[in-house]
């Protein structure tokens, strides 16, 4: 999907570039193509809205003049697919304190694998990692956790009959100090309710974490943005990783939460 969607803009920009003059029916042309596929990658209709007005005021704007206007139209067009999928930036871990990364997400978005594959993807360039497993409400989840880690050969805490996150966390506190990164999974709900966002502000109030990563299914679609907004309003988001990113996933809703969010894509998992 996202191969199609980078056709249709380098198509788009090809227009741009070629055209000898760029008259009304040329830009309409060009930003319909464009609608068309944003809106079938699931990018949010007012984000689509909104980069359609930009590029017809440019257009139209009769202060810049023939190359300066198709120039400025392609840097519009650019400018706003940035501002959508978010700036260019590494994960990188602090080489002199700990790195602790949270992830956050709904229910079922992909956190507790993404949990494992990041831990793994840490360890294998030689760093020491644990993960703690803060999901006490959905049945199996700290099961799930200790099985990847065993997988994987990645250290994992978990209690398996306490109830409290915030209790897990502060009973495996002193021995998680011997680790550069810890990483956290924590649990989703099917919406972002009063339990969940108390669990997830008091968590972050004692992990103090130095990235909180939102984790956004693929498949997700216009729910994106709502799920985004929510989770920004809790927490400060440093970065996303779209999970599920395979067969018929789209992808443009959650790339949208980049846009909500004012963070980048950290990875894409399948």
């Amino acid at each position: 999907m996202l191969e199609k969607l980078g056709n249709a803009i380098k198509k788009a920009t090809n227009k741009i570039s070629n055209a000898i003059f760029l008259d009304k029916n040329l830009v309409d042309t060009i930003v319909r193509e464009l609608q068309r596929a944003l809106i079938e990658a699931d990018v949010n209709i007012l984000l689509v809205k909104e980069i359609s007005d930009k590029l017809k005021k440019a257009a139209y704007d009769e202060k810049i003049k023939g190359l300066e206007k198709k120039e400025h139209l392609i840097k519009i067009l650019h400018d706003e697919l940035i501002q959508i999928l978010g700036e260019k930036k590494e994960l990188t871990l602090n080489e002199k304190n700990q790195t602790r990364i949270m992830l956050v997400g709904l229910y079922a978005a992909g956190k507790t694998t993404t949990t494992a594959k990041l831990a793994n993807y840490f360890q294998k360039r030689g760093k020491k990692v644990a993960i703690i497993g803060l999901d006490v409400h959905r049945p199996a989840a700290k099961e799930q956790l200790l099985q990847l880690g065993k997988t994987h050969n990645l250290k994992v805490y978990v209690d398996l009959k306490e109830t409290s996150a915030l209790k897990t966390y502060k009973k495996f506190e002193k021995e998680l100090e011997k680790y550069d990164l810890v990483i956290v999974d924590t649990a989703g709900r099917h919406d972002l309710d009063k339990e969940l966002t108390k669990e997830i502000k008091d968590l972050n109030k004692t992990i103090n974490p130095t990235e909180t990563i939102l984790v956004m299914p693929a498949d997700i679609g216009q729910a994106a943005k709502n799920q985004a907004e929510k989770f920004s309003d809790v927490l400060n988001i440093t970065g996303v990783i779209i999970s599920r990113m395979d067969s018929t996933a789209k992808g443009g809703g959650a790339l949208t939460s980049c846009a909500q969010t004012k963070s980048s894509v950290y990875f894409i998992t399948t």
